[in-house]
């Protein structure tokens, strides 16, 4: 540093007597030297052995070396820390050449692209984001084909998650719940991370048959929910895959079961026949659900069932003459 002279004592001692004879005093102490007390030339000044020390821990300087700085003598740790530029790469003190760069101070060597480690001290570099890059990085980095960790600063060579919005290391976060270190499988709910057993037990439906959670699509039926191919008849054991359940004390059954263990299921309100039971046209009505298929008036009486058969579907006959003629002809030709 300019200004700072370095020197060592060499264990340079004076007879005290001679000292006394030219009136000399303590450069440090003012005071005079005994008769037999040895004392320290340095710089055409003496000092008392005791006197001569660093100005900041006082104490005696290691073999001899001193950093003179305004005529303050400092042992080397100390003018360190007082003087010499700490490097933001290593954070030792930085003594001889120092690289000043993006307003911090770097031993030459420590001063290096972020993402291929090239030293940048003599061939410049680019300020991206407040990282250090050498031009060829910072081209990539502009061209999309790296990315960097917006945590710690570093190029991201793996996985990587996004999160508030930055592309970030995963293990940089632990779940929330477990405390576990996150992976690229981690999921975020309400701006907190969680790896994927605590957010689907947090989060995600189960199975009400496999216990589970359900990823994917999701079946609502009979107070639970479901995956698609565990929501089976609980007679025999088939997946419903969209055809329509039936249900009995908590259980869903298929039609052809439901019907083979509790009797006849009404066409129109798919319940339970209660009393008379109207089979017709292959199918089952409660008897006063039996009904126009037009007009909606009632069918079925206590003495039987009263209908024209039109497409499988149950008419009066009001409704069926208004039918058109051809149309009734043929209908009447098939029966025939």
């Amino acid at each position: 540093e300019k200004g700072v002279v370095c020197d060592t004592v060499r264990g340079v001692h004076v007879c005290a007597a001679m000292a006394i004879e030219a009136g000399a005093l303590c450069t440090l102490c003012q005071e005079a030297f005994g008769p037999t007390e040895s004392i320290v030339n340095s710089g055409g000044q003496i000092w008392h052995e005791g006197c001569f020390v660093c100005v900041q821990c006082f104490q005696p300087f290691p073999d001899g070396v001193f950093y003179e700085h305004e005529g303050r003598k400092f042992c080397e740790h100390d003018f360190h820390v007082q003087f010499a530029p700490c490097c933001s790469g290593c954070g030792e003190f930085i003594i001889g050449r120092v690289i000043r760069a993006m307003s911090q101070c770097w031993h030459p060597n420590c001063f290096k692209c972020v993402s291929c480690h090239t030293e940048l001290a003599d061939v410049g570099f680019v300020k991206n984001q407040g990282r250090p890059l050498c031009k060829k990085c910072n081209a990539e980095v502009k061209g999309g084909s790296k990315k960097f960790c917006q945590k710690c600063n570093l190029p991201i060579h793996g996985d990587s998650i996004m999160y508030k919005f930055q592309t970030v290391h995963p293990n940089h976060f632990n779940c929330k719940v477990c405390g576990k270190q996150l992976t690229a499988k981690c999921r975020e709910k309400d701006g907190e991370l969680y790896c994927l057993r605590c957010y689907d037990n947090r989060e995600s439906a189960i199975c009400g048959a496999c216990r589970r959670p359900i990823e994917g699509r999701i079946i609502h039926a009979i107070g639970k929910t479901w995956h698609p191919e565990h929501f089976v008849c609980a007679h025999c054991e088939k997946a419903f895959e969209g055809r329509r359940h039936y249900e009995k004390k908590g259980q869903a059954y298929c039609e052809r079961d439901y019907k083979a263990l509790f009797g006849d299921l009404c066409y129109s309100c798919c319940r339970p026949c209660q009393g008379e039971v109207v089979n017709v046209l292959n199918k089952s009505w409660c008897i006063e659900h039996f009904r126009c298929s037009a007009c909606d008036v009632v069918l079925a009486t206590r003495g039987g069932a009263r209908y024209i058969d039109m497409d499988e579907r149950p008419y009066c006959k009001k409704c069926f003459e208004k039918t058109p003629v051809e149309m009734r002809r043929r209908l009447k030709k098939q029966v025939d």
